[in-house]
């Protein structure tokens, strides 16, 4: 029996994976000076809850507006 030109030996098929979804970056804490429960109503209408004194920025729109708020600081962790 011989061989064709399109007779192929079985080679092993290593998948290829692709990050299609951005990558976000781990949560960052922030104390509230002011208040130690509330909800925050950031801009576009999304909500981001005050616990304990403390509030966690998830995405980059809320890490600004907590950066930029006066009644926040970042906390160290």
């Amino acid at each position: 029996m011989s061989k064709t030109p399109d007779d192929k030996t079985a080679e092993p098929v290593v998948p290829v994976l692709q990050k299609n979804a951005p990558v976000l970056s781990p949560a960052r804490t922030f104390r509230d000076k002011v208040y130690t429960s509330r909800t925050l109503i950031l801009p576009g209408g999304a909500t981001l809850p005050v616990v304990k004194g403390r509030v966690s920025a998830v995405d980059d729109a809320q890490f600004q507006y907590l950066t930029t708020h006066p009644d926040f600081e970042p906390l160290t962790e």
